[in-house]
């Protein structure tokens, strides 16, 4: 982004201004989602297969003490999620911290944002289609169809939901976080009743002394619980969907505050609350990676058909995070080729006003997808998760620095702060931003996997130096005309 633009972008936004920097990217959406709808795909980023099904692994490695990793790493994604909602407020865009970045950081920063973030939805849409096919393989109907096929059925009909309209993509992930909130509260309930009631499970009595009995809060020490900070983070990691949706609705300045305090308390609510219930029903070591946590609980007092309810909300979790990591990079990818740093195609707009080229693009990452599901269906799910991890953690970073510069301009009378604002700045972002570094350098100790994952960084880093390199001279043609911030 070239000086002139930016001077222009913070003349723009000072308080006496009449106009607000626009992102040309935002032009041609229509406002289709409705309070109800970002309301609920900020629920449903807040739920998804990392509480339903990855809680399992972790209660068997972590213990009880996986209560207290979801709620640190809660508190540090509602921190996220709260930056994120006041620069939302102070100019709403679906290129989102896309958007932001090239405002604050400069064209680079939009470029490594949007690409990181890419990466991350990508692999994510990759390990939801492959963990489709194989909640499906679960019915015995299914188990004779291949692996790949199942995949690719998903793909499509997500893909068709996509393109329709908006309105169809509000519609859909309200119904999945319905059918997610749903499941979580009846379980829920269940739960205390057996605590209430001192109902058998397992062979034993639910209560405190299932976690004293059994090596306390930290059974296996702290390490466990500091190496599962990783994959927790990565279970919170469409909150920021929030702020892309917020492009798209009539009243962001009413919807996206509701919906970022709401944040906190269902965090609270579900995640460590369910922990914490599943901790006191049955030790960790009964849980495994392997199964649900909520159908080894529900198994254990004869109920009937739990895993087949269980693997259903499973499935629907997979296709809701797949549907939003479509609709995500669809906007995402379309902010950046309208500022010369992502291919021209990804654009477009269809007449529904849904930018497809975005989309196919990373449908058609997708698809490579299929191809290593055919290839190797067992180490599919595994290989990409690690990958979007990075994704995850570059993108809240890069949220926590625009905030950073942002206010900074703000106290330098360059722009005005709304009065929906993250607390406690500058300590907020630079704790935010730390602790997430941290958490992606203890990564290095597990060496079947996260060290692995970190050796990728190199590799990624060569690929956007060369990709900048690429699209650089398209990306300072568009700089010289209105199309990366006007009024």
């Amino acid at each position: 982004m070239s000086k002139d633009t930016v001077h222009t972008a913070e003349v723009a936004a000072h308080p006496q201004a009449t106009a607000m920097p626009a992102d040309a990217g935002d032009a041609g959406y229509s406002k289709g989602l409705k309070h109800r709808h970002v309301n609920m795909i900020a629920i449903g980023g807040a739920i998804g297969t990392g509480l339903f099904l990855g809680a399992g692994g972790r209660l068997h490695n972590a213990g009880p003490a996986l209560a207290l990793a979801y709620l640190v790493c809660g508190v540090f994604a509602f921190f996220v999620v709260r930056a994120l909602g006041e620069l939302v407020l102070y100019r709403p865009s679906s290129g989102s911290f896309v958007s932001y970045a090239r405002e604050f950081l400069g064209e680079k920063g939009a470029y490594v944002a949007g690409w990181m973030y890419f990466l991350n939805w990508s692999t994510t849409g990759i390990a939801d289609i492959t963990a489709i096919a194989l909640y499906t393989h679960y019915w015995s109907m299914f188990t004779s169809i291949p692996q790949w096929v199942l995949a690719l059925i998903a793909l499509a009909v997500v893909l068709a939901v996509n393109l329709i309209s908006v309105k169809i993509f509000g519609e859909m992930e309200f119904w999945f976080a319905i059918v997610k909130v749903a499941t979580l509260v009846a379980f829920m309930c269940v739960g205390i009743f057996l605590l209430a009631t001192q109902h058998e499970v397992g062979g034993g009595t639910p209560g405190l002394h299932v976690i004293t009995d059994n090596g306390g809060v930290f059974p296996h020490g702290l390490m466990p619980v500091v190496l599962v900070m990783q994959g927790v983070i990565f279970a919170y990691a469409a909150l920021e969907l929030v702020g892309v949706a917020a492009g798209e609705t009539a009243e962001p300045h009413k919807v996206v505050p509701r919906a970022v305090n709401s944040i906190m308390w269902r965090v609270g609510l579900f995640y460590v609350g369910s922990v914490v219930l599943l901790a006191l029903l049955l030790p960790g070591s009964v849980y495994s990676a392997d199964e649900s946590p909520f159908v080894t609980v529900l198994s254990k007092i004869g109920v009937s058909g739990a895993g087949d309810v269980m693997n259903l909300v499973v499935l629907t979790a997979a296709m809701s995070s797949l549907n939003s990591g479509l609709y995500s990079t669809g906007r995402i990818l379309r902010s950046m080729a309208m500022a010369g740093s992502a291919p021209k195609f990804t654009a477009r707009m269809n007449r529904s006003q849904v930018p497809y080229g975005g989309i196919l693009l990373t449908c058609g990452v997708c698809v490579l997808g299929v191809g290593l599901n055919f290839l190797m269906p067992d180490q599919a799910f595994e290989i990409v998760l690690n990958v979007a991890s990075l994704g995850i953690i570059s993108t809240w970073v890069i949220i926590m620095v625009c905030h950073l510069v942002f206010v900074r301009r703000a106290k330098a009378g360059l722009l005005a702060r709304p009065s929906f604002r993250l607390p406690g700045t500058p300590v907020t972002e630079v704790a935010t931003i730390a602790f997430l570094l941290v958490c992606l350098g203890m990564m290095w100790n597990d060496p079947e996997v996260g060290r692995k994952t970190l050796l990728l960084i190199p590799v990624i880093a060569a690929a956007l130096v060369g990709g900048w390199f690429a699209v650089r001279r398209r990306a300072a043609s568009a700089d010289q005309q209105p199309a990366g911030l006007t009024k």
